[in-house]
Order: structure tokens, then sequence, then C-alpha cells
């Protein structure tokens, strides 16, 4: 999906080229473009102690201390004011991308991703539960698209997991590659290699809790939960109890 980021501070520009790495090039297709103006200097943004989203006459807001944006979903672009920090443009990209996904069937997951023989795995679970770990593991004939968040679109009846620029604890960038989904695993840690069932009920719990969301809105919280139980419906899910070492992936695909 490209976007077109645009702003005239010249170290900010460097700062994303060197961040988003494989991710930065040009293209003439555009998907969405943010006008971004960095303060200097830099100051606190907004009072808000914790981040604000809201759906003002059709037009979405986001601010937190250290950034404010705005997002108009008709024209798909978008303005942000923020410090130099990239923390900043870091959220206002995932906000924009949750709005987006919502009313596609798509969203972005708390979860690493690699693709593998031309399948994408998913691997979601609470801190702790080995996301970075799974994805240190991944075989050298393995693609990592990432080990913090991973983009998942739909495309007709089928689902795709996307690389993002979003690095966890692993500090490095997912490639910027994309293949059909072929499972999704929630991690657990234990003292041997094994996948189990899981029940709907369940499954839906999990996912849910590990999907990327910021907004109170009614209408846009039904869409994501629609969105979770039709992924359910279409791409099986299991339960990874895995040791740390690299005979995991024999069992993973």
């Amino acid at each position: 999906m490209p976007i077109v980021l645009r702003t005239d501070d010249s170290e900010f520009r460097a700062l994303l080229e060197r961040r988003y790495g494989g991710f930065v090039g040009t293209s003439l297709k555009t998907s969405l473009s943010l006008d971004v103006d960095v303060v200097r200097p830099e100051r606190e943004l907004s009072t808000a102690e914790e981040l604000r989203v809201w759906d003002e006459h059709g037009l979405w807001h986001m601010e937190r201390g250290d950034f404010r944006a705005e997002w108009n979903p008709r024209e798909r672009r978008g303005r942000i004011l923020q410090s130099l920090s990239p923390y900043a443009i870091d959220s206002v990209l995932r906000i924009v991308h949750t709005l987006i996904q919502a009313p596609q069937g798509g969203f972005l997951l708390h979860g690493a991703s690699a693709i593998r023989n031309g399948h994408a795995f998913l691997f979601s679970g609470v801190s702790g539960a080995g996301k970075t770990t799974i994805s240190r593991l991944a075989p050298p004939d393995s693609v990592l698209l990432t080990d913090e968040i991973s983009y998942v679109r739909r495309e007709g009846e089928h689902y795709l997991a996307c690389g993002t620029p979003f690095a966890g604890e692993l500090a490095r960038l997912g490639e910027n590659a994309g293949a059909p989904i072929e499972r999704l695993f929630f991690l657990a840690k234990g003292p041997d290699n094994r996948i189990e069932p899981i029940e709907t009920a369940d499954a839906l719990r999990m996912l849910l809790r590990n999907i990327l969301f910021f907004v109170d809105d009614a209408e846009l919280i039904q869409m994501v939960f629609r969105s979770a139980c039709e992924f359910l419906g279409r791409v099986p899910v299991f339960r990874l109890m895995f040791y740390p070492d690299e005979r995991v992936w024999d069992l993973i695909g």
C-alpha cells in the first residue's frame, strides 16, 4: 500500500529513510498521503495524558504529547504536526491503517509473522509469550515480516500477511513482502514442542485481545468484531507450545 509522506524537514526525511529501510521507494500509484510538519524547538503538542482518537464531522483527529494529526478518509489524506521523534509517525501510521482496514475486513495484529515455502504464518500472544523468540529461531529459508505488528489484509475470500517496518525486541525491520496466511498460532512457552487445537470461542477472545484498535466508535468496533469472526472462519488457528530452539519450525511448516 504505497504511502506518500511529504515533509520539508531534511533531518526528519533522513530519519525516515533510515528507519523504514526497504519500505522506502518511489511509486507513481499511491494509496494515501500524509503531510508532516516537524516542530522545532520541540515542545509538548498536546495536554492529553494518553492517546486520543476521535471523529468530528467525518474527519479523524488524533493526539498525544508528541503529535497532533488529522485524517480525512474520503480524500485519503492527512496532516501531522509532530516532534522529531520517529515514534510519533509510527503511531499515526498504525492508527490510520487500523481505520482503513476496519471496513475492509483486515486488521493490525500484535504478533510476529514470517513466510516460508510461499505461505505466511502468524504468531500472536501476550507480552513474553515468545513472538520475538519464534522470530529469532526462524530458519534461513524463511522471510521475516515482523516480530511486533503483523498487517493482515483481506483479498476476497483469502487473507494476506504483509511486512511492516515496526520492529520489536528483535530490532530488525521486516521484509517488504506478503503471502497468503496458512495458519495463526497463539504462543505459549513449554517444556516441549507441540500444536494443540483451540476452541473457536477461546480463539476469538485471544484474537480480539491482540488486534490493535484505538477508536471508541461503536460502528468500527462492530466491523473489527465481524472481521475477527470471518478471519477465524477461513484461517486455521492453533496453540503452539514450544521450547525455545529451532526444532519448533519443523512443526510449523
